[in-house]
């Protein structure tokens, strides 16, 4: 699983459908994911630590959280079927641990409240990520290239006779 950020939301070019956007710590990943224009407020709101007068959706639930003595120990985006993410909640009280099925910007709300980790699973990065700096992605690329290029049998030879001598 890799561990994501918030990065912020955008508008889709075309259909200006709100998108929320995850980011690797590393800032090279970014994933988008489709969302509602009513998530995408919920999340800007918490990005934006404003308190709505009276509690809407995702506030509840971080009250009923906090009410029933229950922590959201983490979100993770664990599938993408027919272009439809999927996440879970992981939510603990005292030694009794549930997940519970919830659309991803639902998820991503409740988690932005009260600070709870966002993490995707890798296959659903490879799958649907985009790269944020294809300049540096090349780069490293190419450095690879340039590694494998350099070697020869001997340095394969080499390096395991080092480790064997070692043991």
């Amino acid at each position: 699983m890799i561990e994501m950020k918030v990065a912020g939301i955008a508008l889709d070019a075309a259909s200006r459908s709100p998108i929320v956007l995850l980011r690797d710590g590393s800032e090279r990943r970014q994933l988008p994911i489709y969302i509602a224009q009513d998530q995408a407020r919920a999340i800007i709101a918490a990005l934006e630590n404003q308190t709505p007068q009276r509690p809407l959706t995702h506030d509840l639930i971080v009250n009923l959280l906090e009410e029933w003595d229950m922590t959201l120990e983490r979100v993770v985006i664990h599938s993408l079927q027919d272009n439809t993410f999927y996440a879970i909640l992981t939510v603990r009280q005292g030694e009794t641990k549930k997940e519970l099925d919830a659309r991803p910007s639902d998820a991503i709300a409740v988690a932005l409240r009260t600070r709870s980790p966002i993490w995707v699973m890798e296959e659903v990065v490879a799958d649907a990520s985009i790269p944020v700096d294809r300049d540096a992605d090349e780069a490293e690329r190419q450095a690879f290239r340039d590694f494998l290029s350099n070697l020869s049998p001997e340095d394969f030879t080499h390096r395991g006779q080092s480790k064997s001598s070692e043991s």
